[in-house]
């Protein structure tokens, strides 16, 4: 089959961490996705926990010999040429499996081909080919300009949190788990006497509900003058793993495009929107009366482009409840209205998976 001329590019993508009940939890890594025709190619698979090996946090001198091979500068690391183009975001390890293609020169053009599936040193194309996807030929020109910028020393993401707030118990287990997934986390209990080339490595912050206006504005302040924008989290959810989740929504640098662009939720349903084919898992987080916290997975399958209604069972949503969202690439958050009953569904109606409480 030929490859057909596409347009090539970078953009910055996260995998968003998450801490789970049971202790256990998956790292934060942001990186840039490769863009083929306008759209990111880790899109076009739907169900693909991973990341391109253009991490944000691997030295540079590995970021270095990644880009000088796909400039086919170097030898390719595996048989028959081919490259890594998505690997595990845990560990990298062949084994857990990544996505691989041959890189090849054609002229002046580089080309993309044979996209697979690969667990070990050879790739099994009849059985674990992409099919679909590719081959894509890129101009030499744009496709070198574009791998050279990721050489120029950018200044790499914030993956730090500055939390605000005086419940220092909550605060201090939010921290940690935050730093467990790979993301900085500090408290205080003001930002005015923090030196602003400090205030300039945070990405977002985050008050606690019980902290004042007037120091909400002070901080704000702070942050202007040194002359950073940073995201803000208002009132952060008295759960640890949702906390999490919302200073990942804030964190999230992704592009433009989000696959996860919609969530809201009432005592009865949820209201997801995708732009692509896409895994989605929902899970629902309560406190009961003695301010413990219930779980309950409520939805984990693949959602077509649109908007889909998912049911939810009124028992995991009682009382201060909030609704998590994830695809492999973003996160999205939002606290159950009780006020709202639920309309008629935005578009289709996702089965509701078996849950836990």
């Amino acid at each position: 089959m030929a490859a057909e001329y596409a347009t090539f590019g970078l953009a910055p993508a996260t995998r968003a961490g998450q801490v789970h009940t049971d202790g256990d939890f998956q790292v934060h890594r942001d990186f840039m996705d490769f863009v083929v025709d306008g759209r990111p190619l880790l899109y076009r698979l739907c169900d693909l926990d991973a990341v391109s090996p253009l991490a944000s946090d691997v030295p540079p001198a590995i970021l270095t010999a990644q880009v000088r091979g796909l400039l086919l500068e170097t030898e390719a690391p595996l048989p028959g040429g081919r490259y890594v183009i998505y690997g595990c975001p845990e560990c990298a390890d062949l084994a857990c499996g990544a996505v691989t293609a041959v890189i090849l020169r054609d002229g002046d053009d580089f080309v993309w081909r044979d996209f697979a599936w690969q667990t070990g040193e050879h790739a099994d194309l009849e059985l674990n080919g992409y099919h679909g996807i590719g081959p894509y030929r890129f101009p030499g020109a744009d496709y070198r300009a574009t791998l050279a910028t990721l050489l120029d020393g950018a200044p790499r993401p914030r993956r730090r949190v500055l939390l605000i707030g005086a419940r220092v118990a909550l605060l201090a287990r939010s921290a940690a788990a935050l730093r467990t997934i790979g993301v900085g986390a500090d408290i205080t209990q003001d930002a005015r006497d923090v030196p602003a080339d400090e205030l300039r490595t945070y990405g977002a912050v985050a008050f606690g509900r019980s902290v004042p206006e007037e120091r909400r504005r002070s901080v704000r302040r702070a942050f202007a003058d040194a002359g950073v924008d940073v995201a803000h989290v208002d009132g952060p959810a008295p759960i640890v793993p949702v906390l999490v989740a919302q200073i990942e929504q804030a964190l999230d640098r992704g592009p433009a495009g989000r696959r996860l662009t919609g969530l809201t939720a009432s005592a009865a349903a949820a209201d997801v929107e995708v732009t692509s084919p896409c895994r989605v898992r929902l899970t629902a987080y309560r406190l009961d009366r003695l301010r413990r916290t219930h779980v309950h997975e409520v939805f984990d399958g693949v959602l077509e482009p649109g908007g889909h209604r998912v049911a939810l069972d009124p028992g995991a949503v009682k009382g201060e409840a909030y609704l998590v969202a994830r695809t492999p690439g973003n996160v999205l958050v939002t606290a159950v209205n009780r006020d709202d009953p639920g309309g008629p569904p935005p578009g289709n109606r996702a089965e509701r998976a078996p849950g836990r409480d």
